[in-house]
This record gives C-alpha cells, sequence and structure tokens, in this order.
C-alpha cells in the first residue's frame, strides 16, 4: 500500500514527487519513459511503462493508495480518461492537476490538428515542430516534409521518426523544457521559417518559445489545448499539506 499514486513525469509531477520525498510521504511515480524515471528524486518509487486502462487498473489494486493524482500532460486526454475511470471504479479518490493556461503572446494559435495542417501548407520554408511524438504521423502529410520537417522531441521518439522518413540530421533529442537562448540555438539550427508548438503552459517552456521565435522574427503557429478541468498545482500541494501529508 502506499499514500499516493502519482502519474506523469511533467515537471508539476516531479515537483510533487520531490515534494513527497521531503515530507516522508509514501509515493509510487507512474512514468512512460525510462528518461522521465531518472529525472525524480531518490527516495521515490518509480514504475516505468506506457500502461492502458487495465494496466492503470491493476496498479491501482497492487499498490491501493488513499489517493491518486492525475498529472499527466495537458494533451493526455486518454491517458487522464483512464486513470478517473480506474479509479471511479476502484472508489480511490481521484483529483487531476489541471496546469494553468498561457496567454499566446506571440503568433496563430488553432484549435485542432487538421487546422493546424491546413495552415501549415500554406508556409513556405523550414518548419520546427515541438508537437511531441504522437503528432509525428499527422505531421508526414505536410508536402516534402523529409527535407521541410525538423523535429524536437524525447529522445525515445528517434526510432519512430526515422520510421516515418524524418533523416536524423532533422531530428533534436532532448528533455526540455528549455530556455530563449536553447529554443534560439534549436531554430537557427533547423533554420526553420516557423515554429510549431502546443499550449504547454509556463511549466512546459511554452514562454520561452514564444519570446525565442519572436527573437528570430519567424512565424508560430501554436495548438490549443483541450478543455481540462481539475486543481492546479498550488491547490494539489495544500491539499497535501491540510491533510498533514497523508492524503
Amino acid at each position: 500500500m502506499c499514500r499516493l499514486l502519482l502519474f506523469g513525469g511533467t515537471t508539476e509531477g516531479r515537483a510533487l514527487a520531490e515534494y513527497c520525498a521531503n515530507a516522508g510521504i509514501s509515493v509510487c511515480v507512474s512514468v512512460t519513459t525510462p528518461l522521465g524515471a531518472q529525472l525524480l528524486p531518490q527516495g521515490v518509487r518509480v514504475c516505468t511503462g506506457a500502461l492502458d486502462a487495465a494496466g492503470m487498473a491493476a496498479l491501482m489494486q497492487t499498490l491501493s493508495p488513499a489517493l491518486v493524482i492525475d498529472a499527466t500532460h495537458p494533451f493526455a486526454r486518454e491517458a487522464s480518461g483512464n486513470i478517473r475511470t480506474a479509479a471511479n471504479a476502484l472508489g480511490i479518490r481521484c483529483e487531476r492537476l489541471c496546469r494553468e493556461r498561457s496567454d499566446i503572446p506571440y503568433g496563430e494559435s488553432v484549435q485542432d490538428m487538421e487546422v493546424l495542417l491546413a495552415r501549415l501548407r500554406g508556409w513556405e520554408g523550414n518548419i520546427l515542430s515541438t508537437l511531441g511524438s504522437k503528432a509525428l504521423p499527422a505531421l508526414t502529410v505536410l508536402p516534402d516534409h523529409r527535407e521541410r520537417l525538423w523535429i524536437r522531441a524525447l529522445p525515445s521518439a528517434r526510432e519512430a521518426a526515422l520510421a516515418l522518413g524524418i533523416p536524423p540530421s532533422h531530428l533534436l533529442l532532448a528533455q526540455g523544457p528549455f530556455s530563449v537562448e536553447e529554443n534560439i540555438a534549436h531554430i537557427r539550427q533547423s533554420g526553420a521559417a516557423v515554429l510549431v508548438s502546443k499550449e504547454s503552459g509556463r511549466a512546459g517552456g511554452f514562454p520561452e518559445k514564444c519570446e525565442a521565435a519572436r527573437r528570430c522574427g519567424i512565424s508560430m503557429l501554436t495548438l490549443l489545448r483541450p478543455p481540462d478541468t481539475g486543481l492546479t498545482f498550488s491547490r494539489i500541494l495544500a491539499l497535501l499539506k491540510e491533510e498533514g501529508g497523508t492524503p
């Protein structure tokens, strides 16, 4: 049994795991990649690997947590739905950590992937995508994508990108978030005429992307996140403190 089961290798998820480690809260953190596990603080129990709905339910049954926190990425809608469904079926309290939304200080924004692709078809020049590995198949429909498309993603996206014909030289594989200067370096390396991003919030380094694109004088296209409800990071932290460290 553990007091807290935390899903997500996000910036907020790591911060919550660190708080639990320092506060002596028994926590298990579920992350999808070995890199996500490596970034967690010592002393935290970690489960690594992508889980479907059945896998999440099995993990909850094994650990019997008093509280489940969904700190997955704002765009991970399927994972969030599976977490909520599994927790409800087992009668376990579940809270969603909802990342605060960002203003869009630069460039254009669109509501869905189809509109984003249609907009990109009208642009010339290189494209630097920071949409992540799941967007790769959709982006390969763009004309001349093998020549024009550059991908910045986690190292785990390498094989999928290569299988889709993205040249190795067009892959910028690293763990973010990135500073303004790092974003500028990636824009210059790719020769991008447009930077494509999700509305990933301050924790995801979104303001730094906007500023880098502005300084480089290139276009920027942002995919807005889907509607999300839950508690902010500060409210989740307050919840743990209010309970004296025990959910």
